[in-house]
Formats: structure tokens, sequence, C-alpha cells
């Protein structure tokens, strides 16, 4: 059987175009949705394709191998020195490229295994450290920070928030579609409840704004729209941490977005260098602090991992490791001296 032409280099970096089903990168595409597949990873995986197309001099994948592969999981570790999640992350799109979309799955061989992942322990910040940063935020990403941490919240999960989410009598959140696309409740910390009614006020006043200027909300799915007509100006559908700007789509409709997370994510960054804290604090340590502190005053670890939406309880077993009674959770003798 003869190789398959090399694909072209426009092919790789084409946008969506669902006329061209018949591309590789546009299967690859499709197949990632006909499963549910998140856009973070639909966008990871079509871009380590990519790169594993590129690598071998655009070569169609049909023409490679298991060989093929380890070679390219080898130079990513020892030429790109990436992580091991990373490298895994590779795997999983190259796995999911042979056995999805050539429907030719790939062999057990070696080198293509999964990496062995370090264990690390998370950055817990103390109590007196998350006031020091809050006092270096201005909102509302104060607010968003306040938020993180009161309710165990990822980044995206908070900037995600839509008004129909909040429950300010109740003082409970519902976090929707969250990572395995999982909804869950967590509770509301009392001090955040002024500030997110005095908040709610100006998104009303900015929400008249927008429906006076035909601005739409985004993140609404077609089956949504089609159910709900008009639901991207319906005042319980939008984002609490609404962007300043809006954005046109090539048909000439407006639409304002969420608050970007690399934004939330710089302004935390200063925050931590302007406090002074000297830690390599993250705004995912808000998240790692909240759970150790709730451990730490005594509640259960089943009801920490309901509250953090892991499926697994071992991966809420980490935060036992960080408890404040040592490395082990047991006594110092150095407390002795």
């Amino acid at each position: 059987m003869s190789p398959l032409p090399l694909i072209p280099a426009q092919h790789l970096s084409d946008p969506p175009a669902p006329e061209r089903r018949f591309r590789l990168m546009e299967r690859a595409r499709r197949a990632l949705r006909e499963r549910r597949y998140s856009f973070r990873t639909e966008r990871a995986y079509l871009q380590w394709i990519r790169r594993y197309i590129l690598a071998n001099d655009r070569r169609h994948p049909a023409d490679l191998g298991e060989a093929d592969v380890a070679r390219f999981l080898s130079a990513l570790a020892l030429e790109g020195q990436v992580a091991a999640s990373t490298q895994n992350q590779a795997l999983a799109a190259l796995t999911f490229l042979y056995a999805r979309v050539l429907r030719r799955p790939l062999a057990r061989v070696e080198g293509v295994t999964p990496a062995r992942r370090a264990r690390r322990v998370p950055v817990v910040l103390s109590l007196a450290e998350l006031r020091a940063i809050l006092r270096h935020l201005a909102p509302p990403h104060d607010l968003c920070a306040a938020l993180m941490y009161g309710s165990g919240l990822r980044v995206s999960e908070c900037l995600r928030l839509r008004v129909k989410d909040i429950d300010l009598e109740r003082r409970e959140i519902v976090v929707r579609g969250g990572k395995g696309d999982k909804d869950r409740r967590v509770p509301l910390a009392q001090r955040c409840v002024q500030p997110l009614r005095k908040m709610i006020e100006g998104e009303q006043r900015r929400f008249a704004r927008d429906r006076r200027d035909g601005i739409g909300t985004t993140g609404l799915g077609e089956a949504l729209r089609h159910k709900y007509p008009g639901v991207e100006t319906d005042w319980r559908w939008q984002y609490l941490f609404a962007a300043a700007r809006t954005f046109s789509t090539p048909d000439g409709r407006r639409f304002r977005h969420h608050l970007h997370e690399t934004a939330m994510q710089r302004a935390f960054r200063a925050a931590v260098i302007a406090s002074g804290v000297a830690k390599r604090a993250s705004c995912h340590s808000l998240r790692h602090s909240f759970a150790t502190h709730l451990l730490e005053s005594g509640a259960d670890i089943r009801t920490v991992q309901e509250l953090l939406g892991h499926t697994d309880v071992r991966t809420t077993m980490i935060y036992t490791h960080v408890l404040n009674r040592g490395g082990l959770g047991v006594r110092s003798p150095g407390d002795d001296l």
C-alpha cells in the first residue's frame, strides 16, 4: 500500500470547518465533540496531534505507528524536558487519534506507556497570608479570590459563575459543569454576601445597557438557545464576573464573555509579590487552603471530597499530608527540646 500524501501545513492551522469533514484535523475535532470532550481537552488534543504530524515531516499518521509515537514521546522527555503530566497528555491525545479517528488502536509496546508522575505537596496559605494577599487585590479580583478560598472553587469555575448560581439567602453556590462535567453545591462565606449583593446590583445596571444595545452572553450551547429563545439576554444567565469588553462575531452580533482566567492569575500573582508572602502561591493555592483548613477544623474527609468535586477520595487524601500538625499529622519530638 502506497503511503498517503503529506498533510498540507495549512490544514494543520485552519480554524474549524464543518464542510471539510474529511480532513484529518476536522475528523479529530468531530470525534472529540461527538464524545462530549471539554473545549480545553479538544484544544489540547488537537495541538498534540499537530505537533506529532509536524515532528514527522507532515506524514499522515496512518503511515506511522507505535515506533513513531514512542520516538515522539521520548523526544518530549529528553529534548523538550516536559513534565510527566505533559507527556501523558500527549500520549492520551495520540491514543485517541489512533483508536477513535484512524480506527487502529495502538499496541502496548515499550515506550508507549504513561510516565510516572511525581507527587508534590500542595502550597497552602495561612489565614494571615490570605488576608495580606486579599488586601493587595482590587475589585473584582478580591471578591473572586475570596470566593475561591471560601468555597473551594477552581479559577475557571469561579469566573464562569452566573447570577442564577448564587443563592444569597441560603448562602450557597451551585457550581455548574465543573471538572468532569459535574455539578455540585458549595457553601458561600458570610463575608462574601454583602460584596456579592453590591456586585449583582452593579451587574444589573450593566445588563440593562447590554440588553438595550443587543449584547448577549457567551457559553450557551445551540441546544439551550433553541430550548430557551432569548436566553442570551436573560438576566439569570449573565456572568457574575463579566468582562469589560465585548466582541463581535462574523455575522455582526455582539457578545460579552466572562473575565479571562489570565487576568485573574496575573492580578493574584502581583498581589502575592506585593504582600511579601514567600510562597509560590497561585489561584489554585486558594482551593488547596480551603480543603486543608476544613480538615484542620475537624471536617470529615468525605465531606471535603464532595465539596471539592473529587471522584476518588484518594485525590482528597493529599490534603491530610499538609495538616497543621506536622508532616505526617504527628507531634514532632523537637517540641520537647
